[in-house]
Protein backbone atom coordinates (compact mmCIF):
# COMPACT_ATOMS: atom_id res chain seq x y z
CA UNK A 1 0.00 0.00 0.00
CA UNK A 2 2.92 2.37 0.49
CA UNK A 3 4.26 1.99 -2.91
CA UNK A 4 0.70 3.17 -4.07
CA UNK A 5 0.59 6.39 -2.11
CA UNK A 6 4.57 7.13 -2.85
CA UNK A 7 4.14 9.87 -6.19
CA UNK A 8 1.92 11.98 -3.88
CA UNK A 9 3.90 11.99 -0.26
CA UNK A 10 6.99 12.56 -3.07
CA UNK A 11 5.26 15.39 -4.76
CA UNK A 12 4.55 16.71 -0.66
CA UNK A 13 8.15 16.15 0.12
CA UNK A 14 9.60 18.06 -3.09
CA UNK A 15 6.27 20.84 -2.74
CA UNK A 16 8.09 21.58 0.88
CA UNK A 17 11.10 22.85 -0.39
CA UNK A 18 9.92 24.55 -3.21
CA UNK A 19 7.94 26.58 -0.71
CA UNK A 20 10.28 27.84 1.12
CA UNK A 21 11.68 25.11 3.05
CA UNK A 22 14.82 26.13 5.44
CA UNK A 23 17.11 24.01 7.29
CA UNK A 24 19.22 21.14 6.63
CA UNK A 25 16.91 18.34 8.09
CA UNK A 26 14.92 16.55 5.86
CA UNK A 27 11.06 17.69 5.82
CA UNK A 28 10.21 14.48 6.13
CA UNK A 29 11.70 13.98 9.15
CA UNK A 30 9.94 17.22 11.07
CA UNK A 31 6.12 17.16 12.19
CA UNK A 32 6.29 21.14 11.31
CA UNK A 33 2.50 21.45 10.72
CA UNK A 34 -1.01 19.94 12.09
CA UNK A 35 -0.88 16.48 11.09
CA UNK A 36 2.54 16.28 9.33
CA UNK A 37 4.91 16.58 6.94
CA UNK A 38 2.63 15.98 4.51
CA UNK A 39 -0.39 17.48 6.29
CA UNK A 40 -2.41 14.19 5.67
CA UNK A 41 -1.72 11.86 9.32
CA UNK A 42 1.38 10.32 7.41
CA UNK A 43 4.73 9.37 9.27
CA UNK A 44 7.36 7.68 7.56
CA UNK A 45 7.98 5.95 11.22
CA UNK A 46 9.65 2.38 10.88
CA UNK A 47 9.04 1.61 14.40
CA UNK A 48 6.54 3.76 16.79
CA UNK A 49 4.70 1.55 19.51
CA UNK A 50 2.22 -0.83 19.14
CA UNK A 51 1.22 -0.64 22.89
CA UNK A 52 1.34 1.51 25.87
CA UNK A 53 0.21 2.69 29.17
CA UNK A 54 0.77 4.95 31.93
CA UNK A 55 3.44 2.56 32.97
CA UNK A 56 5.09 1.58 30.00
CA UNK A 57 6.39 3.39 26.93
CA UNK A 58 6.62 6.41 28.23
CA UNK A 59 10.25 8.39 28.22
CA UNK A 60 8.81 11.26 29.89
CA UNK A 61 5.38 13.04 30.93
CA UNK A 62 5.54 16.64 31.48
CA UNK A 63 2.57 19.13 33.25
CA UNK A 64 0.96 22.01 30.58
CA UNK A 65 -0.40 24.57 32.82
CA UNK A 66 -3.70 25.95 32.15
CA UNK A 67 -5.29 24.68 29.03
CA UNK A 68 -5.35 24.03 25.49
CA UNK A 69 -6.23 21.58 22.04
CA UNK A 70 -3.29 22.78 19.63
CA UNK A 71 -1.06 19.80 18.53
CA UNK A 72 2.35 19.49 19.14
CA UNK A 73 4.93 20.87 15.96
CA UNK A 74 8.31 19.70 16.63
CA UNK A 75 11.89 21.34 15.01
CA UNK A 76 15.15 19.61 15.49
CA UNK A 77 14.86 18.98 19.82
CA UNK A 78 12.00 21.41 20.38
CA UNK A 79 8.50 20.47 20.60
CA UNK A 80 5.87 23.54 20.79
CA UNK A 81 2.48 23.81 21.64
CA UNK A 82 -0.13 27.03 22.66
CA UNK A 83 -2.24 27.06 25.89
CA UNK A 84 -4.87 29.21 28.09
CA UNK A 85 -6.28 29.95 30.87
CA UNK A 86 -9.73 29.34 30.83
CA UNK A 87 -11.08 32.60 30.91
CA UNK A 88 -9.22 33.52 28.05
CA UNK A 89 -8.06 36.45 29.36
CA UNK A 90 -3.80 34.96 28.93
CA UNK A 91 -2.32 33.64 26.30
CA UNK A 92 0.63 31.95 25.91
CA UNK A 93 3.54 29.38 23.89
CA UNK A 94 5.41 26.77 25.68
CA UNK A 95 8.50 24.69 24.13
CA UNK A 96 9.75 21.51 25.70
CA UNK A 97 12.72 19.61 24.82
CA UNK A 98 11.74 16.46 22.92
CA UNK A 99 14.73 14.05 24.30
CA UNK A 100 13.90 15.04 28.47
CA UNK A 101 10.34 16.43 28.55
CA UNK A 102 12.07 19.80 30.57
CA UNK A 103 10.26 22.91 29.58
CA UNK A 104 12.49 25.47 27.84
CA UNK A 105 10.68 28.40 27.37
CA UNK A 106 7.18 29.36 28.87
CA UNK A 107 6.32 32.63 27.07
CA UNK A 108 3.03 34.87 28.00
CA UNK A 109 2.55 36.38 24.60
CA UNK A 110 -1.28 37.89 25.02
CA UNK A 111 -3.50 39.88 27.30
CA UNK A 112 -6.94 39.88 26.53
CA UNK A 113 -9.39 42.13 27.54
CA UNK A 114 -12.15 40.78 26.73
CA UNK A 115 -12.70 37.26 25.32
CA UNK A 116 -16.16 36.22 23.69
CA UNK A 117 -17.47 32.66 25.85
CA UNK A 118 -16.51 29.89 24.79
CA UNK A 119 -17.51 25.98 25.84
CA UNK A 120 -16.18 24.25 27.81
CA UNK A 121 -15.69 21.71 23.98
CA UNK A 122 -13.01 24.60 22.85
CA UNK A 123 -10.17 26.19 24.38
CA UNK A 124 -8.65 29.47 23.57
CA UNK A 125 -5.63 27.66 22.61
CA UNK A 126 -7.24 25.19 19.64
CA UNK A 127 -5.04 26.81 16.89
CA UNK A 128 -2.31 24.66 15.88
CA UNK A 129 1.24 26.63 15.72
CA UNK A 130 3.34 25.77 12.61
CA UNK A 131 7.46 26.03 12.66
CA UNK A 132 10.71 26.14 10.88
CA UNK A 133 14.33 26.56 10.82
CA UNK A 134 14.92 29.34 13.84
CA UNK A 135 10.62 30.59 13.74
CA UNK A 136 7.57 29.29 15.10
CA UNK A 137 4.45 31.30 14.17
CA UNK A 138 1.73 30.53 16.99
CA UNK A 139 -2.66 31.60 15.81
CA UNK A 140 -4.94 32.36 18.73
CA UNK A 141 -7.59 33.12 16.24
CA UNK A 142 -8.90 36.57 16.77
CA UNK A 143 -7.19 37.24 19.74
CA UNK A 144 -3.56 37.22 18.27
CA UNK A 145 -0.83 35.96 15.67
CA UNK A 146 2.74 35.93 16.18
CA UNK A 147 6.28 34.66 14.80
CA UNK A 148 8.56 33.70 17.59
CA UNK A 149 12.53 33.31 18.12
CA UNK A 150 12.82 28.90 18.58
CA UNK A 151 15.80 30.12 20.32
CA UNK A 152 15.88 33.25 22.67
CA UNK A 153 11.78 33.17 22.46
CA UNK A 154 11.57 36.81 21.66
CA UNK A 155 8.80 37.96 19.16
CA UNK A 156 9.91 38.29 15.76
CA UNK A 157 6.65 40.24 14.79
CA UNK A 158 2.89 40.03 16.08
CA UNK A 159 -0.91 40.74 14.73
CA UNK A 160 -3.42 41.59 15.82
CA UNK A 161 -5.38 42.83 13.65
CA UNK A 162 -6.60 39.33 12.03
CA UNK A 163 -10.07 39.94 13.78
CA UNK A 164 -13.31 38.02 13.26
CA UNK A 165 -16.23 37.00 15.36
CA UNK A 166 -16.08 33.26 16.07
CA UNK A 167 -19.27 33.24 17.92
CA UNK A 168 -20.30 33.09 21.34
CA UNK A 169 -19.62 29.84 22.67
CA UNK A 170 -17.38 28.51 19.51
CA UNK A 171 -14.39 30.10 19.94
CA UNK A 172 -11.24 30.08 17.38
CA UNK A 173 -10.09 26.55 15.74
CA UNK A 174 -8.13 27.62 12.53
CA UNK A 175 -4.64 26.42 11.93
CA UNK A 176 -2.07 28.48 9.93
CA UNK A 177 0.56 26.70 7.54
CA UNK A 178 3.17 27.53 4.96
CA UNK A 179 2.67 27.85 1.54
CA UNK A 180 4.27 29.45 -0.83
CA UNK A 181 6.91 31.19 1.38
CA UNK A 182 3.84 32.78 3.29
CA UNK A 183 2.20 31.97 6.29
CA UNK A 184 -1.53 31.50 5.12
CA UNK A 185 -4.34 31.34 7.50
CA UNK A 186 -8.45 31.30 7.19
CA UNK A 187 -10.32 33.83 9.11
CA UNK A 188 -14.12 32.79 8.79
CA UNK A 189 -15.94 34.77 10.89
CA UNK A 190 -19.68 35.63 11.08
CA UNK A 191 -18.41 39.25 10.14
CA UNK A 192 -15.94 38.42 7.93
CA UNK A 193 -14.53 35.69 5.18
CA UNK A 194 -11.10 35.67 3.72
CA UNK A 195 -7.89 33.58 3.70
CA UNK A 196 -5.03 35.74 4.11
CA UNK A 197 -1.12 34.88 3.81
CA UNK A 198 1.29 37.15 5.81
CA UNK A 199 5.28 37.93 4.72
CA UNK A 200 6.88 34.76 7.38
CA UNK A 201 9.87 37.29 7.94
CA UNK A 202 7.68 40.43 8.91
CA UNK A 203 4.43 39.54 9.43
CA UNK A 204 3.05 41.88 6.78
CA UNK A 205 0.30 41.00 4.45
CA UNK A 206 1.22 39.58 1.06
CA UNK A 207 -2.20 38.74 -0.01
CA UNK A 208 -5.62 38.74 1.13
CA UNK A 209 -8.40 37.17 -0.83
CA UNK A 210 -12.32 37.62 0.42
CA UNK A 211 -14.60 34.21 0.06
CA UNK A 212 -16.36 34.75 -3.02
CA UNK A 213 -20.00 33.30 -1.47
CA UNK A 214 -22.21 35.68 -1.37
CA UNK A 215 -23.42 35.63 2.30
CA UNK A 216 -26.15 38.60 2.11
CA UNK A 217 -29.00 36.17 2.31
CA UNK A 218 -26.88 32.78 5.06
CA UNK A 219 -27.48 33.10 8.46
CA UNK A 220 -24.25 34.62 10.56
CA UNK A 221 -23.57 31.20 12.03
CA UNK A 222 -23.32 29.37 8.31
CA UNK A 223 -20.56 31.87 7.54
CA UNK A 224 -18.16 30.74 10.04
CA UNK A 225 -15.56 27.86 9.85
CA UNK A 226 -12.10 26.36 11.22
CA UNK A 227 -10.38 24.64 8.49
CA UNK A 228 -7.03 25.18 7.03
CA UNK A 229 -5.79 25.17 3.71
CA UNK A 230 -4.03 21.85 2.41
CA UNK A 231 -1.74 21.79 -1.24
CA UNK A 232 -2.41 19.93 -4.08
CA UNK A 233 -1.42 19.64 -7.20
CA UNK A 234 -2.57 20.98 -10.16
CA UNK A 235 -1.16 20.70 -13.83
CA UNK A 236 2.41 20.87 -13.12
CA UNK A 237 2.10 23.73 -10.65
CA UNK A 238 0.03 23.75 -7.22
CA UNK A 239 -3.55 24.83 -5.78
CA UNK A 240 -4.71 25.60 -1.92
CA UNK A 241 -7.67 23.58 -1.16
CA UNK A 242 -9.44 25.78 1.29
CA UNK A 243 -13.04 24.58 2.95
CA UNK A 244 -15.25 27.56 4.32
CA UNK A 245 -18.78 28.17 5.14
CA UNK A 246 -20.75 27.02 2.41
CA UNK A 247 -18.03 26.18 -0.45
CA UNK A 248 -14.76 24.35 -0.87
CA UNK A 249 -12.68 26.97 -2.39
CA UNK A 250 -9.69 26.66 -4.51
CA UNK A 251 -6.74 29.11 -5.09
CA UNK A 252 -3.18 29.49 -6.89
CA UNK A 253 -0.26 30.20 -4.95
CA UNK A 254 -1.20 34.22 -5.20
CA UNK A 255 -4.49 33.92 -3.13
CA UNK A 256 -6.40 33.92 -7.07
CA UNK A 257 -9.66 31.76 -6.96
CA UNK A 258 -9.61 28.92 -8.99
CA UNK A 259 -12.92 26.95 -8.50
CA UNK A 260 -15.17 26.26 -6.21
CA UNK A 261 -17.96 23.59 -5.12
CA UNK A 262 -20.55 25.34 -3.02
CA UNK A 263 -22.55 23.16 -0.37
CA UNK A 264 -25.30 24.01 2.58
CA UNK A 265 -22.69 23.66 5.49
CA UNK A 266 -20.65 25.60 8.19
CA UNK A 267 -18.51 25.61 10.94
CA UNK A 268 -16.30 22.85 8.97
CA UNK A 269 -13.17 21.82 10.46
CA UNK A 270 -11.78 18.72 9.08
CA UNK A 271 -8.40 19.54 6.96
CA UNK A 272 -8.86 17.55 3.63
CA UNK A 273 -6.70 15.10 1.83
CA UNK A 274 -5.89 14.38 -1.90
CA UNK A 275 -5.29 11.48 -3.80
CA UNK A 276 -6.14 9.52 -7.21
CA UNK A 277 -7.26 12.79 -8.40
CA UNK A 278 -9.34 13.17 -5.98
CA UNK A 279 -9.65 15.77 -2.89
CA UNK A 280 -11.33 14.42 0.04
CA UNK A 281 -13.43 16.97 2.38
CA UNK A 282 -15.65 17.06 4.71
CA UNK A 283 -18.51 20.44 3.90
CA UNK A 284 -20.56 20.08 7.41
CA UNK A 285 -20.45 20.21 11.10
CA UNK A 286 -24.05 19.52 12.05
CA UNK A 287 -24.97 17.04 9.33
CA UNK A 288 -21.05 15.98 7.89
CA UNK A 289 -20.92 14.49 4.60
CA UNK A 290 -17.44 13.37 2.62
CA UNK A 291 -17.43 14.60 -1.07
CA UNK A 292 -14.97 13.75 -3.61
CA UNK A 293 -14.15 16.39 -5.84
CA UNK A 294 -12.30 16.61 -8.82
CA UNK A 295 -9.84 19.50 -8.19
CA UNK A 296 -9.91 20.81 -12.32
CA UNK A 297 -11.50 23.43 -14.01
CA UNK A 298 -12.01 26.99 -13.06
CA UNK A 299 -15.16 28.81 -11.64
CA UNK A 300 -18.31 27.14 -10.05
CA UNK A 301 -17.57 23.49 -10.32
CA UNK A 302 -20.59 22.24 -8.37
CA UNK A 303 -22.40 20.49 -10.80
CA UNK A 304 -19.65 18.98 -12.63
CA UNK A 305 -16.81 17.98 -10.35
CA UNK A 306 -18.32 16.26 -7.63
CA UNK A 307 -17.35 12.45 -7.87
CA UNK A 308 -19.23 11.08 -5.09
CA UNK A 309 -20.71 11.93 -2.10
CA UNK A 310 -21.04 9.91 1.35
CA UNK A 311 -23.73 11.64 3.68
CA UNK A 312 -23.71 8.91 6.94
CA UNK A 313 -21.96 8.99 9.94
CA UNK A 314 -18.89 11.21 9.11
CA UNK A 315 -16.81 12.96 11.15
CA UNK A 316 -17.71 16.43 12.40
CA UNK A 317 -14.07 16.68 13.65
CA UNK A 318 -11.43 14.30 12.73
CA UNK A 319 -9.67 14.11 9.66
CA UNK A 320 -10.02 11.74 6.65
CA UNK A 321 -7.20 9.45 6.59
CA UNK A 322 -6.08 7.88 3.47
CA UNK A 323 -4.21 5.15 2.74
CA UNK A 324 -4.10 2.79 -1.01
CA UNK A 325 -7.43 2.51 -2.54
CA UNK A 326 -8.84 2.93 1.20
CA UNK A 327 -9.98 6.08 3.07
CA UNK A 328 -10.76 6.06 6.79
CA UNK A 329 -12.56 8.29 9.00
CA UNK A 330 -14.06 8.06 12.54
CA UNK A 331 -17.22 10.34 13.77
CA UNK A 332 -17.50 11.90 16.98
CA UNK A 333 -19.60 8.81 18.37
CA UNK A 334 -16.70 6.28 17.57
CA UNK A 335 -18.57 5.15 14.73
CA UNK A 336 -15.21 3.70 12.29
CA UNK A 337 -16.23 3.64 8.19
CA UNK A 338 -13.71 2.46 5.54
CA UNK A 339 -14.78 3.39 1.93
CA UNK A 340 -13.55 2.76 -1.60
CA UNK A 341 -11.37 6.12 -2.66
CA UNK A 342 -12.10 6.14 -6.04
CA UNK A 343 -15.89 5.07 -5.58
CA UNK A 344 -17.24 5.88 -1.92
CA UNK A 345 -18.17 2.54 -1.68
CA UNK A 346 -18.47 1.58 2.13
CA UNK A 347 -15.98 -1.38 2.46
CA UNK A 348 -16.89 -1.97 6.48
CA UNK A 349 -18.29 0.28 9.27
CA UNK A 350 -17.65 -0.31 13.07
CA UNK A 351 -18.04 1.13 16.12
CA UNK A 352 -14.75 1.98 18.05
CA UNK A 353 -14.68 2.91 21.92
CA UNK A 354 -15.72 6.31 22.98
CA UNK A 355 -16.06 9.93 21.17
CA UNK A 356 -13.11 11.45 18.92
CA UNK A 357 -11.85 14.36 17.83
CA UNK A 358 -7.93 13.73 17.38
CA UNK A 359 -7.43 13.03 13.47
CA UNK A 360 -5.90 9.88 13.09
CA UNK A 361 -1.87 8.94 11.90
CA UNK A 362 -0.75 6.45 9.58
CA UNK A 363 2.72 4.30 9.81
CA UNK A 364 3.98 1.10 9.09
CA UNK A 365 1.03 -0.76 7.99
CA UNK A 366 -0.87 0.67 11.15
CA UNK A 367 -3.53 3.12 12.26
CA UNK A 368 -3.63 5.15 15.65
CA UNK A 369 -7.00 6.13 16.47
CA UNK A 370 -7.03 8.73 19.54
CA UNK A 371 -10.37 8.82 21.52
CA UNK A 372 -10.86 11.72 24.10
CA UNK A 373 -10.59 9.40 27.02
CA UNK A 374 -6.73 8.92 26.47
CA UNK A 375 -7.82 5.66 24.59
CA UNK A 376 -5.99 4.36 21.06
CA UNK A 377 -6.97 1.78 19.01
CA UNK A 378 -4.31 -0.02 16.54
CA UNK A 379 -5.78 -1.18 13.42
CA UNK A 380 -4.68 -2.53 9.98
CA UNK A 381 -5.47 -0.31 7.14
CA UNK A 382 -7.48 -3.76 5.44
CA UNK A 383 -10.96 -4.51 3.55
CA UNK A 384 -11.98 -5.84 7.38
CA UNK A 385 -11.82 -4.42 10.62
CA UNK A 386 -8.51 -5.86 12.38
CA UNK A 387 -7.72 -4.51 15.52
CA UNK A 388 -4.05 -4.81 16.28
CA UNK A 389 -3.86 -3.22 20.02
CA UNK A 390 -5.71 -1.01 22.69
CA UNK A 391 -3.89 1.16 24.67
CA UNK A 392 -4.71 3.87 27.24
CA UNK A 393 -3.51 7.00 29.55
CA UNK A 394 -5.19 6.90 32.35
CA UNK A 395 -7.89 9.67 33.41
CA UNK A 396 -6.37 11.83 30.72
CA UNK A 397 -8.72 14.06 28.39
CA UNK A 398 -7.12 13.90 24.77
CA UNK A 399 -8.33 16.11 22.18
CA UNK A 400 -5.44 17.47 20.16
CA UNK A 401 -3.97 15.14 17.34
CA UNK A 402 -1.04 13.68 18.25
CA UNK A 403 2.71 13.94 16.65
CA UNK A 404 5.41 12.06 15.51
CA UNK A 405 9.34 12.07 15.94
CA UNK A 406 11.29 9.77 14.59
CA UNK A 407 9.96 6.55 16.31
CA UNK A 408 8.29 8.50 19.13
CA UNK A 409 4.19 9.85 19.59
CA UNK A 410 4.28 13.07 21.33
CA UNK A 411 0.88 13.12 23.02
CA UNK A 412 -0.89 15.96 23.86
CA UNK A 413 -3.67 15.77 26.93
CA UNK A 414 -5.62 18.14 28.81
CA UNK A 415 -2.89 18.47 31.29
CA UNK A 416 0.29 16.69 30.02
CA UNK A 417 2.36 16.06 27.06
CA UNK A 418 4.09 12.60 26.76
CA UNK A 419 6.73 11.16 24.56
CA UNK A 420 5.92 7.36 24.06
CA UNK A 421 8.40 5.49 22.31
CA UNK A 422 9.41 1.57 22.51
CA UNK A 423 11.70 1.09 25.86
CA UNK A 424 13.21 -1.92 24.01
CA UNK A 425 14.30 -3.29 20.73
CA UNK A 426 10.71 -4.49 19.54
CA UNK A 427 10.39 -5.19 15.83
CA UNK A 428 6.76 -5.65 16.93
CA UNK A 429 6.57 -2.47 18.39
CA UNK A 430 4.94 -3.75 21.58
Amino acid sequence: MMSFQFPYHLFSIVLLLLIGWTGLVSADEMWWQFRGPTGDGYSSAENLPRSWSESKNVSWKTAIHDRGWSSPVIWGDQIWLTTATRDGHQLFAMCIDKKTGQIEHDLHLFDVEEPMRITDENTYATPTPVIEEGRVFVHFGTYGTACLDTTTGDKIWVRRDLKCDHEAGAGPASSPTLIGGHLVVHVDGRDVQYIIALDRATGETVWKTPRSIDFEEIPVHHRKAYCMPTVIPRGAGQQMVSPGGRAVYAYDLQGKELWRVQHRGWSVAPRPVYGHGLVFAIVDRDRPELWAIRPEGNGDVTDSHVLWKEIKSMPQRCSPLLVGDLLFVVNRDGIATCLEAKTGKTVWKERLPGRYSASPIYAKDRIYFFNEDGKATVIRPTRKLTIVAENELKDQRLLATPAVDGDAFIVRTETHIYRIENQATSPDGS
